[in-house]
């Protein structure tokens, strides 16, 4: 797929120890698993910003095996639910957890993972184009994929490196998991044009990732609306970044006067800001915001990717052809995934979507094209770019808790769970940081009288914006 002949003996990956490997070495890696595993198959991979993880992606990809990408560290029920549901051939997962799969064979180890035989005398049929699986939520140990295939990968990446203008020069930074799709893509696309990737699992708030970007001169790292917002608070505008050629934000919408700081910020310094939308069922990405229209077009989601289309359709599914008409925003292009996958039965169907995805997001577009975002069809926000469901994650609550009330509500990064019995709102915040795994600075509990209702018992949700709109301006003020 990433044509790795081309660059041969360009550096492809450099780890936070000083550790790299060249393209010819990810080639070779390829031969090597593919001896291994000798057949397509599914295999897990419980993934880490390292170089051991992408080149098992990678050589997975490239001899037509079919990986899930889960993060390493999932919930062990959850990934034994999975397991059960999936029945891959194969496990490939860092070698300092192999102690916890003992009844599995190790059978090849390289870069600091070990592929394991899972076992299981069963196996799924596979589709043929079925390149990879990847969840639609970090959160709740659905079992639920997005199925991705070989052209939609390409074809995205592709797309992202034409756009982006990326070329073997490229440093990008990891600061997003390669299990995210937004992550996976800003590996796929660099892969692509034989860029050099720094991976590194160390965050933004700690010493060493800086030092390890200004070591290796990074020149670009993506980011989700709470990247940015930590940015601000750790003074980034007042950074020394010579290096540094351009940021991306996706993952959820950027509040209007981050996205202005950050463009103006760019605008300044002689570097790029680049807005940008997408979902896994999209692959990774649908729209983009040029660089030079991130000032003049600010709050803008932008528009389609290259061999991508945008369009609004009204509640009984006919187009909008005017300018500042809310409608649901749909795509089409050869990125639009395969479906779903909710059981290993799934995974022999073909393309259920042909092209065109719903995206669930309600959006107008100006008198010059661009497209704003405005609201969602569904209770969801992304939490760190991970889709969180509302209304499933009442339902989680109050199963845990017998007889409460509650209703969560939020904005992108920020969720609040609004609670009857003060007694019990640590508890509660504490359970839904458990069940998403997610960083608990993304969670509040408020304390109310009672969950406003109608009088037919439905929560008035919009009864409840006072309350995190008085959060949001709180924080904005600190």
């Amino acid at each position: 797929m990433w044509n790795f002949g081309k660059y041969q003996n360009k550096t492809a990956i450099v780890d936070e120890n000083g550790i790299s490997v060249t393209y010819r070495q990810l080639q070779e890696e390829g031969y090597k698993i593919g001896n291994v595993i000798s057949r397509r198959c599914l295999v897990f991979c419980l993934c880490t910003n390292t170089i051991g993880s992408i080149t098992g992606y990678t050589s997975f990809v490239e001899n037509k095996i079919t990986p899930v990408l889960l993060n390493a560290y999932l919930d062990r029920e959850l990934l034994n639910n999975l397991l059960d549901n999936y029945l891959p051939s194969y496990l490939w997962i860092p070698t300092k957890l192999v102690k916890e799969f003992q009844q599995m064979q190790s059978v090849y180890s390289a870069y600091g993972y070990t592929l394991l035989k899972t076992g299981y005398i069963k196996s799924n049929d596979l589709f043929d184009d079925l390149c990879l699986m990847l969840t639609t939520s970090g959160s709740t140990g659905s079992p639920k994929f997005v199925r991705q295939s070989y052209s939609n990968v390409l074809s995205n990446a592709e797309s992202i490196a034409q756009y982006l203008e990326l070329d073997e020069t490229e440093r990008p930074i990891t600061t997003l998991p390669m299990n995210y799709t937004y992550g996976l893509s800003i590996i796929n696309s660099h892969l692509l044009v034989g860029a050099t990737i720094l991976v590194t699992e160390k965050g933004l708030m700690q010493k060493e990732f800086w030092t390890f970007f200004k070591d290796n001169e990074a020149t670009s790292f993506g980011g989700v609306p709470y990247t940015y917002e930590i940015l601000e608070r750790l003074r980034f505008y007042r950074m020394k970044l010579p290096s540094l050629r351009y940021m991306t934000q996706a993952g959820g919408k950027l509040i209007p006067e981050l996205h202005a700081k950050f463009a103006e910020y760019a605008a300044a310094n002689e570097k790029k800001f680049i807005v940008m939308y997408g979902q896994c069922e999209a692959t990774a990405r649908m729209g983009y915001l040029p660089a030079d229209k991130a000032v003049e077009k600010c709050g803008s989601m932008g528009i389609a990717i290259p061999g991508g289309n945008f369009k609004l359709i009204d509640a009984d599914g006919n187009n909008i052809t005017e300018p500042f008409v809310t409608g649901e925003l749909v795509y089409e292009g050869p990125n639009v995934t395969l479906g779903y996958a909710e059981c290993g039965d799934d995974l022999i169907k073909g393309d259920e979507r042909n092209g065109a995805l719903q995206t669930g997001d309600m959006a107008q577009f100006d008198t010059d094209g661009y497209y704003f975002i405005v609201g969602r069809k569904k209770r969801f926000l992304k939490i760190y770019g991970n889709r969180v469901n509302l209304d499933e994650m009442d339902r989680l609550i109050k199963g845990k808790f017998n007889g409460i009330d509650c209703a969560s509500t939020g904005v992108d990064d920020h969720m609040y769970i609004f609670v009857t019995d003060e007694g019990l709102a640590d508890q509660v915040r504490d359970f839904v940081v458990f069940k998403t795994r997610l960083n608990p600075s993304a969670f509040k509990t408020i304390v109310i009288d009672e969950i406003p209702k109608n009088d037919s018992g439905k929560i008035l949700y919009k009864e409840l914006t006072k309350y995190y709109e008085l959060q949001r301006q709180e924080r904005n003020n600190l």
